[in-house]
Order: structure tokens, then C-alpha cells, then sequence
């Protein structure tokens, strides 16, 4: 059973975009990650390029048996229990208050909101019990918001209704745990090419317009990144909250 890894990270909607570049970014520096996603194929292909410092939980990230699997995934894989949790996954969705499809929208909360905040609270439960030893060790809660969650935008004000809600949880989970040894971080990014605009039902015209005006776009790897810096930093320093824009974004 690998034992030598620095950190043990959950990712949730690890199979593309920014949950995929911040496993590659975490497996890079030397920590095991657990993985999850709703694509096994895709993440059998990730266990099978990073070896034992990749597994794999397979399924619907709002669903508390999966959320239940990746942590004992954790402690199971590499012997030791999860040291950061990274609330990723999520989906969008188009359009106005007026002109969104609304019968989607159970869909969005039910990830976006109902499944993050299960994890959250499972995270929140196993981290306080650990930090005992704190300022010795870290533990790391890391939220993956966004821009319209804090600047509402006419053109994806629903979607942004969920990522303010997500928003809220952070800063009430920070307040809860963080005085106990627990980080808590929200990264709210801005405009980022991935697969998040075909599965929001973004048209082709709409995304070449973001790169239009505000090209070039964020990447995955820049997310990564900023999540990286978040959760390296010493145990006693909180990076409370990132806002990261492609330079030239100046709305939302």
C-alpha cells in the first residue's frame, strides 16, 4: 500500500477541465489523489498513465455513497485519510432569468449545490477530528466557485444563483472550521475553455465571442495552478479566496 505520498487530495469532475489539471498538477508535486467522475473509462485511463499515485471512484458526485466511497477510497488506496478536498465538479447552464431552460435547472442544483454541500459536510466532520495536532499539519477544504457567483451576469444569472449559494457555504464552513485547523478556500474562476460551455449548451458563436473580447481564455492548468499555491502554502496561512480572470476579462 503507497505510504509515501506528502498529501492525500480528493477531486471531484476530475475527468476534464479544471478537476483533470488540478489532479495532474497534485500527482506532479508528489501527493496521491482520489479522483472522481462520472467517466470510467476516462478515469481508468488516468490510473492507468499515473500509477498508484491515481484512483479512480466512479460516479455521480451528489450522491452520498459516492461521496462516502472516496474517502474511504482514500484511506483504503493509500493508508492514510484524505488531507484536502477539492469540490469541483459542477455543471453550467445558458441563458437568462427570462430565457433559461428551466427544467435543467433541478439538475444544476442537485450538482452544484445539493452534492457540494454533502461534501463539504463530510470533509468538514473527518478534517476537524484530525487537526489536533494543527499547526503541525494542514487541512485543506478547497471550493471551486465562480466569477458569477460574485458579479451577477444577465446572461448566466441561474447558473451564478448556484455558485452564490456555494459561495455562502464556503464562507459559513471557514467561520465554523477554520479556528479548529481547518482551511477552507473558494477559487472563483473567470472565463475558462474547457467542456464546462458545451455541457451549459454555450453556442459556438457565444464562446468565440469570449475569446473575441477577452482572449486569451483561462485554461484548466490555470485554475490548477492558483489551487496548487492555495493548498501549499504553510499551515498557519489561509489564502482565503482567489478570483482569476483571463487579464483582458473585464466583465463579469
Amino acid at each position: 500500500m503507497p505510504d509515501h505520498y506528502a498529501r492525500i487530495a480528493i477531486v471531484t469532475g476530475a475527468t476534464s477541465g479544471i478537476g483533470e489539471a488540478t489532479v495532474r498538477k497534485l500527482v506532479s508535486v508528489g501527493f496521491g489523489v482520489i479522483g472522481n467522475g462520472r467517466n470510467a473509462v476516462k478515469l481508468a485511463a488516468l490510473e492507468k498513465e499515473m500509477g498508484s499515485a491515481f484512483c479512480g471512484v466512479a460516479g455521480d458526485a451528489a450522491d452520498n455513497a459516492v461521496i462516502d466511497q472516496m474517502f474511504a477510497s482514500a484511506s483504503g488506496h493509500f493508508g492514510k485519510s484524505a488531507d484536502i478536498v477539492i469540490a469541483n465538479a459542477g455543471r453550467g447552464l445558458g441563458g437568462t432569468v427570462k430565457d433559461a431552460d428551466l427544467s435543467e435547472f433541478e439538475g444544476v442544483v442537485k450538482i452544484n449545490l445539493t452534492g457540494t454541500l454533502a461534501l463539504l459536510q463530510k470533509a468538514a466532520q473527518l478534517m476537524v477530528d484530525t487537526q489536533h495536532d494543527y499547526p503541525k499539519s494542514a487541512a485543506d477544504i478547497v471550493i471551486v466557485g465562480s466569477v458569477v457567483g460574485r458579479h451577477i451576469s444577465p446572461f448566466s444569472a441561474v447558473y451564478g444563483s448556484t455558485k452564490f449559494a456555494v459561495h455562502a457555504l464556503a464562507e459559513g464552513l471557514r467561520r465554523e472550521v477554520g479556528p479548529k485547523g481547518v482551511r477552507v478556500s473558494l477559487v472563483e474562476p473567470g472565463i475558462v475553455l474547457s467542456g464546462f460551455q458545451a455541457v451549459a449548451n454555450y453556442s459556438d458563436e457565444m464562446v468565440q465571442g469570449f475569446e473575441d473580447r477577452f482572449g486569451p481564455l483561462l485554461v484548466g492548468d490555470d485554475v490548477a495552478n492558483a489551487i496548487h499555491f492555495m493548498v501549499t502554502q504553510p499551515p498557519h496561512v489561509h489564502i482565503s479566496d482567489i478570483l482569476i480572470r483571463p487579464t483582458r476579462q473585464d466583465y463579469p
